[in-house]
């Protein structure tokens, strides 16, 4: 036994060694043997081959889908146009050539704009003379209602404000303008837009002639005594009804009635003839004057012939000549305007 106990001291360290490789030998065993058998598992679970190309496929069934009224349907609103965004701010004014059949009313209104303010920012074309306006030619059209106004050199932003009764905090704020507010200077010649400046018009008018005289220089200061008074409800003194060129606003104190040339033209009220005359005369061409004894005046102006004379009674619808394009006009129109104690109202007020 002590002999046994020998032996082992002396080979303690070989029989551990050989402990040690017998377990790492059985662990690589095992290992190897697992290893198999999974990879085994993994094949026998592989999937089933699909049939070959030539066996026929199985029929399918599809869900019956039923007829028409088995579908709901769903309205879609389409759009098939791109809709144009709204008209964007206009900062700056652009220019329009005139074409045949334009008036400052037409213009103004296709713009959305004043026709004072197409008028004051081309003086220099039309003079405010809304009757100027001829084909060819090219207006400023201002970007907003006021005055379109080039600077002087002496010019300041309160004396320009009060002499077109404008503020001074629009005209700087207006983005057009492009003024640098921490140096408000601005340079003479520059164009500024005054928004919502106004001025007075250069009017060129017939003079209102009273009954007691004459409008023509035969029978200069001759009294009309008597005559027929009219009776205060008025008739269109043309057979249209509508407008061909401008209406009643400030430049322009009448409106002009769709009327060809040599198409009749009416008293619009029983009167008196006051002004009967062919010529310039301030660019209304013949003209026909009638006071109605009752307060109210009316002028008809543009006439290729007029049939009366002065100091003659006229009836309401009787034919006192026939419109045309006479003066300063264009295209064939009536120019019709009603007056009372000297100052100007609006046709449309009495017309029917």
């Amino acid at each position: 036994m002590a002999k046994l106990g020998s032996l082992f001291k002396n080979n303690a360290f070989s029989i551990v060694s050989w402990a040690v490789t017998l377990v790492l030998v059985g662990g690589i065993v095992f290992g190897a043997f697992a290893w198999k058998r999974s990879t085994t598992v993994v094949q026998a679970s592989a999937p089933v081959p699909t049939a070959a190309p030539d066996e026929e496929p199985a029929d399918v069934q599809m869900p019956a889908l039923g007829g028409p009224e088995a579908f709901v349907s769903i309205e879609r609103d389409i759009q098939l146009k791109t809709s144009a965004p709204a008209d964007k701010p206009r900062y700056k004014p652009v220019e329009y050539r005139v074409s045949s059949g334009d008036s400052i009313f037409a213009i103004s209104e296709a713009y959305k704009l004043e026709p004072e303010t197409i008028l004051w920012a081309n003086y220099d074309v039309l003079q405010d003379d809304p009757h100027s306006l001829k084909p060819g030619q090219v207006l400023k059209i201002p970007p907003t209602n006021g005055i379109f106004y080039q600077w002087k050199e002496t010019d300041t932003l309160d004396t320009v404000a009060g002499e077109f009764k404008a503020n001074v905090d629009d005209i700087l704020s207006f983005p057009g303008n492009d003024i640098d507010l921490t140096n408000p200077k601005i340079e003479s010649g520059t164009w500024v837009m005054i928004p919502d400046g106004e001025r007075e018009f250069v009017q060129w008018l017939v003079p209102t002639v009273a009954s007691g005289a004459s409008g023509t220089p035969s029978t200069s200061q001759s009294i009309c005594p008597g005559g027929a008074v009219g009776g205060g409800g008025f008739i269109w003194p043309a057979d249209s009804h509508f407008l061909s060129g401008n209406d009643y606003w400030s430049g322009h104190l009448g409106i002009d009635i769709a009327a060809g040339e040599g198409a009749p033209v009416y008293a619009a009220d029983s009167g008196v003839v006051t002004m009967a005359q062919g010529g310039w005369n301030y660019g209304y061409g013949n003209v026909i004057q009638i006071d109605h004894g009752n307060g109210y005046s009316t002028i008809y102006a543009h006439l290729s012939t007029y049939f009366v004379g002065v100091c003659q009674s006229v009836f309401a619808g009787a034919q006192i000549g026939t419109a045309g394009n006479t003066g300063n006009s264009q295209g064939a129109h009536l120019h019709f305007e009603v007056r009372q104690g000297g100052g100007f109202i609006n046709p449309w007020f009495v017309l029917p």
